[in-house]
């Protein structure tokens, strides 16, 4: 009897996929039932080939063999999980198996793992899709029921190919321009350039930003404060000698009120979550960086089943969602959400109109909960902070404006103007469930009940200086905010229109800012982002085009544009492929140079040169500055242990006996003793985890190349 074999994307959905489908028997990396054999990648499996695949001449870097320029992309296993694809590669031709499932992840990514694997092993039998947004038992069970056919994503394949394709090619080639150009570890590529671009713009703004002292007068009315303002309605003066004059000259003086008036307004529930709005909120309110808010998710959604797929840039439903909408509210009437579901439910409360458009869905609708309760028990206090997250804004929309009376009050004194402002609470809405303060709510006063000619008496004066504040800095919520609507960022006003794209999609931003995280260009001070002096270097190397948002953004127009069929992938990447030669060209002219300015004393045990000392993202490391090296060692862990004279966090030095906590005050002592003394300190685990990078980071002794013939010759040597 044939089967049909089912291809996730990694193994636990795998398992979940063969429970449900009733496959209990191993068969070694799969499962099988009686109808079906449910086996897994593990990630990609499946990559494409290196430059050095297409000839001996790019085994050595240099400029005289740019550009690279494949006639045809070649693919190859990935050494590390080449056990898995033979499985993989078995069950796809084995005359057992009559078609195929794709279980992947439902997107671009999660296609091109499935595709590649399956061009890869050769596979010519029919394709089925499993499109799913939540992987319950009852998703499953439903997706089985109404499996797709194979080829309405053959363009969603070729979208996600062009996307790979082009960045190998951009990447690559400038990269390996760069380096070789000026002999240093340097990278770029189509999103991670602009995005760089970005901060070291904010930065170089920053530093020419040249601040001014200013005044403001503030008068004290007894129940309430008006401020002072300008013809313009400014309230900040840049001349010392007139506010104080200001304030002499209506103290203890009445004013009357000129005008009052009062506005309604209404503010509608926050629209439901896609992935970067998501990883906004995280990051402002918890400080998570938007890869670990993604990953987070991911374990909510596969493991939990609690929430559903978050890999989408959509904050709409679509209408076949509504009716599951009571099942999902029943799941998430636990704890402080009891009483809301209850009121939902009794009253009969309808989702806010505006979150359901079908137009406004393309792969995957917004992020909502699942119909399973979630067990808040099992999971992790982040990945609860994440779900409880996701339940305030699904619960939100639910609920009716918000509305207030907003009162605007003029007051006149000695012919000088002030204003006052507050607000009058006429409806909580969907305030009653996301108890959220705007920064003009924060700003606002409660003001007593005015009349036009009413007069107050100046009960003090109030001149408070100030100075003026650059831009600034980008957090990783802003940073995101940023790569989704890069228009402000396009210099030529004329082509501003042509962006409805971002840089990157929601699933890749989170990976493009850990890069530049992990090539040094970028690192964070406390929650903001701060350009390195080699980021900012590689800013003024790059050929202007690559630092341009424009042309990145319309490519990921263009990527949509191949997945709705309406532009051909060779076409595409025939464009790549001039803009990668003109790229090269630009850097093989350049005149400029590149300094290595965090060179120390430290040698490189492999190498002999200099090291290079860098900060990452969880502390200060030593990196050879030689790219074919690539030694890298921990100098320190910054860690949540508090120092006792300052009581800022302090950074742990050092390994075994030698651990050292370190402040900047100057405060240090040995970690045995800081321990034994307050019982504190960093956790067991950031410990162990820092000594565990310590070893990891230390290179192997020998090649491994080297490390592969020797295997090898004591492989021959017990055979004979």
């Amino acid at each position: 009897m044939s089967k049909i074999l089912v291809l996730a994307e990694k193994p636990s959905v795998g398992r979940e996929i063969a429970r449900v489908l009733g496959c209990k028997r191993n068969a070694g990396g799969a499962l099988s039932g009686e109808k079906y054999i449910v086996t897994w990648a593990l990630g990609h499996l499946v990559e494409l080939a290196e430059p050095e695949h297409y000839g001996d001449q790019y085994k050595t870097w240099s400029m005289e063999t740019l550009p690279m320029m494949p006639h045809k992309m070649a693919l190859k296993v990935i050494p590390e999980t080449s056990k898995q694809y033979s499985v993989v590669k078995r069950l796809l031709r084995s005359p057992e198996v009559s078609s195929l499932v794709i279980a992947t992840d439902a997107g671009r990514e999660g296609e091109l793992v499935a595709r590649w694997i399956i061009e890869m092993a050769g596979f010519h039998k029919p394709i089925k899709r499993l499109w799913i947004s939540s992987q319950t038992d009852k998703a499953i069970k439903e997706g089985f029921a109404h499996l797709r056919d194979g080829r309405e994503y053959e363009n969603l394949y070729m979208s996600a190919q062009s996307r790979a394709e082009a960045d190998w090619l951009v990447g690559l080639n400038v990269t390996r321009a760069l380096t070789c150009k000026y002999n240093a570890q340097l990278s770029a590529g189509r999103v991670q350039t602009p995005t760089l671009a970005i901060l070291a713009q904010r930065e170089e703004e920053i530093k020419k930003f040249v601040p001014k002292e200013f005044h403001t007068v503030r008068a004290d009315l007894g129940s309430f404060f008006a401020t002072y303002k300008d013809k313009n309605g400014q309230s900040m003066i840049f001349d010392k000698e007139r506010a104080d004059a200001l304030g002499e000259k209506i103290k203890n003086k009445p004013f009357k009120v000129t005008e009052v008036q009062r506005s309604k307004k209404s503010t509608p529930p926050p629209m439901l979550y896609d992935l970067t709005e998501l990883q906004r909120d995280a990051n402002k309110m918890y400080g998570f960086s938007a890869k670990q808010t993604l990953q987070i998710m991911q374990r909510l959604y596969e493991n939990h089943k609690a929430l559903t797929y978050p890999r989408t840039d959509s904050r709409y439903l679509t209408s076949d969602i509504v009716p599951t909408l009571n099942e999902r509210l029943r799941a998430v009437s636990i704890g402080e959400f009891s009483p809301i579901v209850k009121d939902i439910i009794t009253y009969h409360k309808q989702i806010a109109r505006a979150c359901v458009n079908n137009a406004k869905v393309s792969d995957h609708h917004a992020i909502i909960p699942t119909e399973q309760r979630a067990d808040t028990l099992h999971m992790t206090s982040e990945e609860k902070r994440i779900y409880l997250l996701v339940v305030k804004r699904f619960l939100t929309v639910f609920y009716p404006n918000y509305e207030y009376n907003k009162i605007k009050v003029e007051l006149t004194c000695e012919g000088e103007r002030f204003d006052a402002s507050g607000r009058e609470i006429l409806h909580q809405g969907w305030k009653r469930v996301y108890d959220f303060r705007d920064e003009e709510e924060e700003e606002e006063q409660t003001l007593p009940s005015f009349h036009q000619g009413d007069v107050f008496t100046c009960k003090n004066i109030q001149v408070k200086a100030g100075r003026t504040s650059p831009p600034a800095r980008y957090t990783e919520a802003t940073l995101l905010s940023a790569m989704e609507n890069p228009a402000k960022f396009i210099q030529d006003k004329r082509m501003k229109e042509f962006i409805s794209g971002g840089l990157g999609t929601p699933a890749t931003r989170a990976d493009i800012i850990e890069k530049l995280f992990s090539s040094f260009y970028v690192e964070k001070r406390g929650n903001t982002l701060i350009p390195t002096s080699k980021g900012m270097q590689l800013i003024s190397l790059v050929p202007p085009d690559l630092k341009e948002p424009l042309l990145t953004a319309k490519w990921e127009c263009q990527l949509e544009e191949i997945r709705k069929g309406s532009v051909k992938k060779e076409a595409f990447i025939s464009q790549i492929k001039g803009y990668t030669k003109d790229l090269v060209k630009t850097v093989a002219a350049s005149e400029l140079k590149f300094t290595h300015d965090n060179l120390t004393k430290e040698v490189c045990p492999e190498c002999g040169k200099f090291l290079l000392r860098v900060q990452g993202k969880k502390g200060k490391m030593y990196v050879c500055q030689d790219r074919e090296c690539g030694y890298r060692r921990n100098i320190s862990m910054e860690t949540n242990a508090r120092c006792p004279n300052c009581h800022k966090k302090m950074e742990l030095f050092g390994d075994g006996e030698k651990k050292c906590y370190v402040c900047r005050c100057g405060f240090r002592q040995k970690a045995d003793k800081f321990h034994a003394e307050r019982g504190g300190g960093a956790s067991k685990g950031a410990v162990r985890d820092y000594l565990r990078n310590q070893n990891k980071n230390q290179p192997p002794q020998k090649s491994a190349f080297a490390l592969l013939l020797e295997q090898s010759l004591k492989e021959d040597g017990k055979k004979k």
